[in-house]
């Protein structure tokens, strides 16, 4: 074993040679050495075991090749893009939906260059990191002012803790919602220090429930938008426009978690109806809160708009600093928002809404082009067809609603050969994700972009 040890390189000598001076010419000194280290560590526990030289020992050139593979690889980022075939748009897992081009614009100029982020550039004095997307908030929704922070979540936490800590906030029993991550509103009442009081019953809540629930303990009249699930049937639920009166006869702010929300009628695009901002904003709730990464199309935020005082109350509490965005997400919000300003080209420049609006006769044709651009990859073992789909918006949003849509699906009399197709599509340079449903394996044009690089890259795979 000693004389198998003694024919491991030494250090020196793979530093000292050509392919190890070309090594950490291109990786640096310290990662050369960690990578070399570790094989030849794995090396001496190969040969204590099987008393046996490894062959990447008996051969330098095999070692160097092992450990440039290696450094290769951590150059090589985890998050990789992929192409979403799933069918689910705003997919969380797969990161959302994309930002309009003029978002990735302003978001890189601010990633490459100073930013006027809390200067003002005319008065030359500080102003704060809101403002500018404030006011434009403010002219889209009607409210009087806005605050932003790094999602939505963020977002009733601050409202919670800014006017409720230690005090109690009644909310309807049937939308004490739980969302992605095992985010419910229970426990974020609980970390932000304010009492749950819950009214009503799973199905039917009514307006006497929350005045007999009213005490001198009570901060807020709390509605919470349940995105992710729906209740049909014997159903009764209390609007915002009474909540607001009932604030107003016990002097308690009336607060609303719309999550996701939207600054558009989204009925208007044959879409189904997603509860907008403006309309929050106009029955005279003081804060509303909704998302900036579902049908917003735009980076993840938290959006607060609502009554200045409360506005600004948010704004000074301590949590706002923890919560705050940095200068590329508000350069990027302020560039979506800026598309909201020209309502007739928002499925022209916001991604989410061109994917959500495509017509069927669009998919088709995008889905001969990906079944012809398959068949190299396909024996004769699989089946390959263009089907009618159904997609869906996804991230929680609108659950029981689904959209049109066209697949090309491929089925194979053993399963085992579909799994093994699934894992080949996601070994590709930029993997392909789809969906497994009715023993097929299925890819949904509804929800893919970059069709042309998708096409691209299977005819040259």
């Amino acid at each position: 074993m000693q004389a198998l040890f003694r024919l491991i390189p030494s250090m020196d000598k793979l530093i000292k040679s050509p392919q190890g001076t070309d090594l950490i010419h291109q990786f640096g000194h310290h990662a050369f050495v960690t990578q070399a280290r570790s094989f030849i560590e794995e090396g001496r526990q190969q040969i204590v075991k099987n008393q046996t030289l490894p062959s990447f020992l008996q051969d330098e050139s095999a070692l160097f090749a092992l450990i440039e593979t290696s450094l290769q690889a951590m150059r090589q980022p985890q998050i990789k893009k992929v192409f979403n075939l799933t069918g689910t748009v705003l997919h969380t897992n797969l990161g959302r939906g994309l930002w309009s081009e003029s978002a990735i614009t302003a978001a890189t100029d601010a990633m490459r260059h100073n930013v006027a982020l809390e200067f003002d550039i005319e008065q030359g004095q500080r102003s704060h990191r809101d403002n500018a997307v404030s006011a434009l908030i403010s002219q889209l929704t009607g409210a009087e002012a806005a605050c932003v922070v790094n999602n939505n979540a963020a977002a009733v936490l601050l409202m919670l803790a800014t006017f409720a800590q230690g005090k109690e906030v009644i909310v309807s029993r049937g939308e004490l919602v739980e969302i992605g991550g095992a985010f419910r509103i229970p426990d974020i009442m609980k970390q932000a220090g304010c009492t749950l009081v819950e009214v009503g019953t799973t199905n039917r809540t009514h307006l006497k429930d929350y005045r007999n629930a009213i005490t001198e303990n009570t901060a807020l009249l709390m509605k919470v938008h349940t995105s992710n699930y729906q209740i049909q049937g014997f159903t009764s639920s209390v609007s915002e426009e009474e909540l607001v009166e009932l604030g107003k006869a016990f002097n308690l702010p009336v607060i609303s978690d719309l999550g996701s929300g939207s600054l558009t009628d989204m009925t208007l695009l044959n879409l189904p109806a997603e509860p907008m901002a403006q309309q929050k904003v106009a029955a005279g709730v003081d804060l509303v809160s909704f998302s900036g990464d579902k049908f917003l199309g735009g980076p993840q935020a938290g959006i607060i708009v609502g009554k200045q005082a409360q506005i600004a109350a948010l704004q000074a509490h301590p949590l706002k600093r923890v919560l705050r965005c940095d200068k590329v997400i508000l350069s990027a919000l302020e560039a979506t928002l800026r598309h909201y300003l020209f309502p007739e080209k928002l499925t022209d420049e916001l991604p989410t809404l061109h994917l959500l609006t495509q017509p069927l006769y669009v998919l088709k044709v995008k889905a001969e082009q990906l079944k012809q651009a398959l068949s190299k990859h396909l024996t004769s073992n699989f089946n390959v067809q263009i089907e009618e789909s159904v997609a869906q918006i996804g991230s929680g949003t609108l659950p029981t609603e689904t959209l049109a849509s066209i697949a090309v699906t491929i089925s194979a009399d053993k399963q085992s050969d579909l799994l093994a197709l699934e894992q080949r599509f996601k070994a590709f340079s930029c993997p392909i994700i789809g969906r497994f449903a009715q023993q097929k394996f299925w890819l949904d044009l509804r929800s893919a972009t970059q069709f042309e690089q998708l096409i691209t890259m299977l005819e040259k795979e």
